[in-house]
């Protein structure tokens, strides 16, 4: 598969199909989006908010969620505020995700299964990090768009003139349902 995403894009570079996509670093609409990687949401998330490159700093994990305050999410959204100038943060959950359910009971079988031993997982805990709780999802959407919106807000590095809200997107018709 990587090989034949090779050659596309040779061919993509070649007829210059780049130049529609040209903007600088900055969002132009000045706002973050922290939301699912979940391949739904690829062209959908950004068509249902109107939103062309380059208007907005999209940040996707597993869940759209803030797990801690010095996580890879957390430092994204410092950087956009501070070095890109983002004011607004939307939070966006979506319908049917994945993460709702996962959990390390899930995980473990299948990291098994590939070749991953228990020592390896038990100096994973050594090191201090709660593997199963690293690796567990949430039950209910809306609490956990909530958490996250609470992480971002209390986080000791944001801005209090921040402006952050939170929502869930269907994940087939883009309606969102804001979370309060």
């Amino acid at each position: 598969m990587i090989d034949q995403i090779l050659e596309y894009n040779r061919s993509f570079v070649e007829r210059k199909g780049y130049e529609q996509y040209v903007t600088d670093k900055y969002p132009a609409k000045k706002l973050a989006v922290l939301t699912c990687m979940d391949t739904r949401l690829t062209e959908l998330l950004p068509s249902a908010l109107g939103l062309k490159n380059g208007d907005a700093k999209i940040i996707k994990n597993a869940g759209g969620l803030i797990l801690s305050p010095f996580d890879s999410a957390m430092r994204s959204l410092i950087v956009a505020i501070y070095e890109l100038g983002v004011e607004q943060v939307m939070v966006v959950a979506h319908s049917q995700c994945g993460a709702c359910h996962m959990s390390y009971s899930h995980f473990y079988p299948e990291m098994k299964a590939r070749g991953i031993t228990d020592a390896t997982l038990d100096t994973i805990s050594e090191c201090g990090i709660d593997i199963s709780r690293w690796l567990e999802g949430f039950h209910d959407t809306k609490a956990s768009v909530r958490k996250t919106v609470e992480n971002i807000v209390r986080h000791p590095l944001i801005p209090k003139d921040l402006i952050v809200r939170g929502f869930i997107i269907d994940s087939v018709t883009g309606a969102l349902e804001e979370v309060k």
